[in-house]
């Protein structure tokens, strides 16, 4: 077994210097620069959310570099990045597509474009290399089948219930961000008119059935969660990793958005060859099928073929028939930023 890891593990650092090649990235300098550096520190990007930690295990085992992560919200992340300037404890993290244009924008990020470039689609990756989309993500509900008896298919359904609505903190985190727009969506919204959303989550706040915690994999297994808002992805690895039986992941069917996540590499990052090296992974197949494992669907997708038991683990394609990207990726930056406020005024005001 492990002669077979160290072939696969040899076999991957290959074909990242083979595309590395075709695409004009010194990779072999790269390496060494990112082994004299030994670390790359990350924000945002926990072992358990996305199947991280395989890549973590690979970078380890490749390129000799040890990791630490600090688990945070993508708008604390970019806070860090600024706050902290030449004591950067941070070289990489993982944000809500939102959030990359707030953070060049803020000045805090640097640009590597990986030997994938072309592979990635022009709407999810700055056209200068800041930030780009490693995988998407759909809204879904995961539901406690032990606490929920009468399970929610749709927003509306959601409406109905006598069961308590778990969506995390809107000022801070891309899931919730996007779980009132996908809310919104499927109430006739849009980026730009986020109302929809907000009336939703309003009408469960005046009902005392809004609850503000992360809906994490330690608030589900403790049943603190009755339905919570989580990314397909995340819904998928808690369910699995707490108990399959116990609870049901699906995408609402009256709507959903599908968005993803980017890697930053803080400007001021103290290694910061090996946050290169590290996205260089991430966007190459072998990470991509790293996140596949952990039920994210991989940006690089349409270029990939994932093992049958990866693909096995996706929720099937047909709850995705009304799952839209996000059309107006202006409006909707304009309106994630406003978000926080309207949130507070429509929304925590009705809270009991």
């Amino acid at each position: 077994m492990k002669r077979l890891l160290l072939a696969s593990l040899m076999g991957t650092a290959i074909s990242l210097a083979t595309q590395a090649m075709a695409n004009d990235v010194d990779i072999k300098s790269l390496e060494q620069a990112a082994r004299a550096e030994g670390a790359v520190n990350s924000v945002g990007m926990p072992d358990s959310w996305a199947n991280w930690k395989d890549t973590w295990v690979d970078l380890g085992k490749l390129y000799g570099l040890k990791h630490m992560d600090t688990d945070m919200s993508s708008a604390q992340e970019i806070a860090k990045f600024a706050a902290e300037k030449d004591n950067a404890s941070a070289d990489i993290g993982d944000v809500g597509a939102a959030f990359g244009p707030i953070a060049v924008q803020q000045g805090v990020t640097q640009a590597f474009k990986p030997s994938t470039w072309e592979q990635i689609p022009a709407w999810a990756k700055d056209a200068d290399g800041n930030w780009m989309l490693a995988y998407t993500g759909s809204i879904a509900f995961i539901v406690n089948k032990q606490l929920v008896k009468d399970v929610p298919h749709s927003w509306a359904d959601l409406k109905k219930g006598t069961y308590k609505v778990t969506i995390g903190d809107v000022s801070a985190a891309a899931q919730a961000v996007n779980g009132v727009l996908a809310a919104a969506i499927a109430n006739g919204g849009n980026e730009s008119n986020i109302q929809p959303g907000l009336d939703l989550f309003a009408k469960l706040a005046e009902q005392g059935r809004l609850g503000l915690s992360n809906p994490t994999i330690q608030t589900l297994e403790k049943g603190e969660v009755e339905v919570g808002i989580v990314w397909d992805f995340n819904g998928l690895s808690y369910r699995d990793q707490i108990d399959p039986n116990r609870f049901e992941v699906l995408i609402p069917s009256d709507g959903s958005v599908i968005s993803g996540y980017s890697t930053i590499i803080n400007k001021y990052a103290k290694n910061p060859n090996a946050a290169k090296l590290a996205r260089e992974y991430i966007l190459s197949d072998a990470g991509q099928i790293n996140l596949a494992k952990g039920n994210a669907r991989p940006i690089r997708a349409e270029h990939l073929t994932l093992p049958a038991e990866v693909q096995a683990k996706l929720l099937p394609n047909a709850q995705y028939a009304k799952v839209q990207p996000i059309k107006d990726p202006k409006a909707w930056e304009a309106t994630a930023k406003a978000l926080p406020q309207l949130w507070q005024e429509h929304v925590i005001i009705n809270m009991q």
